[in-house]
């Protein structure tokens, strides 16, 4: 085997395992701002670019969610991203809870 078929060999391994690593989710954010108003206080708090994995919580509910990010989320009525009633919310877009709802507790991204 030649030297510089070798290295393309190896080059063209690197290559895959960046781009397998790039694609696990890994550091990769939901690039742009989820904004929501709180149950309690009614204070405006916006978390810039979110990671995709994982449950995000939101310590003092939520009555109002605005999703300025590039993925799509889940929202629920639990701190821990389990149960039912839950809402898809595509992104560049907003959820109100209806009068007498319990607030959102948590959501998710959808990657």
């Amino acid at each position: 085997m030649s030297v510089r078929r070798r290295l393309t060999t190896a080059t063209g391994a690197v290559l895959l395992t960046l781009t397998v690593a790039g694609c696990s989710g890994l550091g990769r954010t939901a690039v742009g701002p989820v904004t929501y108003e709180t149950a309690v206080g009614e204070k405006v708090v916006r978390v810039l670019s979110p990671p995709v994995k994982g449950c995000h919580r939101l310590p003092a509910g939520a009555v109002r969610i605005e999703n300025g990010t590039l993925v799509d989320l889940v929202l629920y009525r639990t701190p821990h991203c389990r149960g039912e009633n839950t809402i898809y919310l595509p992104k560049d877009s907003a959820d109100s809870i209806a009068t007498g709802s319990l607030p959102w507790r948590s959501y998710t991204t959808v990657h």
